[in-house]
């Protein structure tokens, strides 16, 4: 049976105190088979690959996932400690936010639900999907192997569906209720480094926006509406007022109305990188105010109001909680956001994420935050290697091929492993 390279081992040595021997030595396993598996991600695939098909007490192996004592949270603690360590050692550490459907069926899968399939849809078509929905934190860096930014997964939520909640005879935790709980458990691990999440306008909840506000060296960077009730900060109190103090002062002309006005001052930035573009010249313009809705607490943010001068892209705004940050800051941060999508499209293609096949509410709960914790750990390994003067990327004569993507990361992971006696 393979073990792991020697170069290699530093990189899970952390996680052994988290489990006990036996358990260890059988999860130990399921990670190579897992990133040593072509196809679907079950656990007879990783014992077949490991030579382990005349394994006598195979169900040992599934125990790991549905009845061994672990912690997938100190799992994931000790997974992003490793990747600050290697790859921000210093500064501020940004990271995206962002929801994705694991397409499930079974009447066994009780956290299922149906949602909005965001692959399938567009604007005018809408498409459901019955699955799982799952809320993944992931740290946005500089791979500089790459030269691109990649979003490695570190924390990963199941977030139940309604009707789930409903037979449990409790009540329903929104997405933005566990966005709240994963900054915060982002904020105990990390703590006196600055924190900048970004997300969509699904995260553009003033109770989310206000909560962020009151944690100290967290800023959240989202997308804003252009019809958002916009007002000036409160007027200073009188002395001897009587009655309640003002949470607002006047109200401000909506984005939209300052997108049309053609009085509006605008300043050309340059981002780099852009959506699948090494440069684009945008124009900006921005100002701080309070956001403010009947019921809810009012949030003083920035906002950028965004436009293409060659007119392909919608006029859109953004936001953040931190008053102090720059709209080249905020831009630049939140085009980051887009390499979350690629690296769920990864996980999907080549770490079997939704060909997995347990039932246990248990084993669902650990094994997709494990796949997706393996896509960070694989690149750790690449990492390793590619320091070590391996040779990343796969070339033929039909494909041109310069810089390593994913596929070359578990590629020489894979060779390695395979070279290993």
């Amino acid at each position: 049976m393979r073990t792991l390279p020697v170069e290699l081992l530093p990189l899970i040595v952390g996680f052994v105190p988290y489990f006990s021997k036996p358990v260890w030595e059988h999860a130990q396993v399921l990670l190579l088979g897992a990133i040593l598996a072509p196809g679907k991600r079950t656990v007879t695939a990783a014992l077949r690959v490991m030579g382990l098909s005349e394994e006598r007490h195979f169900q040992n192996y599934p125990r790991v996932l549905n009845r061994a004592c672990w912690s997938n949270l100190l799992r994931a603690w000790v997974l992003l400690g490793v990747l600050v360590k290697t790859f921000v050692p210093e500064g501020a550490l940004v990271f995206g936010l962002d929801d994705t459907i694991e397409r499930r069926r079974g009447a066994q899968i009780t956290a299922k639900g149906i949602y909005r399939d965001p692959v399938r849809s567009s604007h005018s078509h809408f498409v459901k999907a019955s699955g799982l929905r799952w809320l993944c934190a992931m740290l946005l860096v500089d791979i500089r192997w790459a030269q691109r930014v990649w979003a490695l997964p570190v924390l990963t939520a199941l977030c139940p569906s309604e009707r789930c909640y409903e037979k449990k005879k409790r009540a329903h935790k929104k997405l933005t209720s566990w966005a709240r709980q994963l900054i915060r458990q982002l904020r105990r691990w990390l703590p006196g480094r600055e924190l900048i999440f970004v997300g969509d306008s699904s995260y553009a909840v003033l109770d989310l926006l206000g909560d962020v506000k009151r944690i100290n060296q967290v800023s959240l960077i989202t997308r804003l509406r252009l019809d958002a009730a916009l007002y000036d900060p409160a007027p200073p109190r009188p002395k001897h007022t009587k009655g309640r103090p003002r949470l607002k002062g006047n109200r401000r002309p909506t984005l939209q109305q300052v997108a049309d006005d053609p009085t509006t001052q605008w300043t050309k930035l340059k981002i780099t990188p852009w959506y699948g573009e090494a440069e684009r010249e945008v124009e900006v313009c921005t100002e701080t105010a309070v956001w403010y809705h009947s019921g809810k607490a009012p949030v003083e943010m920035r906002w950028v109001l965004l436009r293409d001068p060659q007119g392909k892209l919608e006029t859109q705004a953004l936001l953040s909680t931190n008053l102090e940050h720059t709209p080249q800051q905020i831009l630049a941060w939140f085009v980051r956001r887009w390499t979350m999508e690629v690296t769920f499209e990864e996980a999907r293609a080549h770490l079997g994420i939704e060909t997995q096949r347990q039932w246990s509410d248990l084993a669902i709960a650990r094994t997709t935050p494990l796949l997706f914790g393996l896509f960070s750990l694989v690149t750790l390994m690449a990492h390793q290697l590619i320091v070590a003067e391996a040779k990343p990327v796969r070339t033929a004569a039909w494909y041109a091929k310069e810089l390593p993507t994913f596929s070359d990361a578990i590629a020489l992971v894979r060779r390695q492993l395979w070279s290993h006696t």
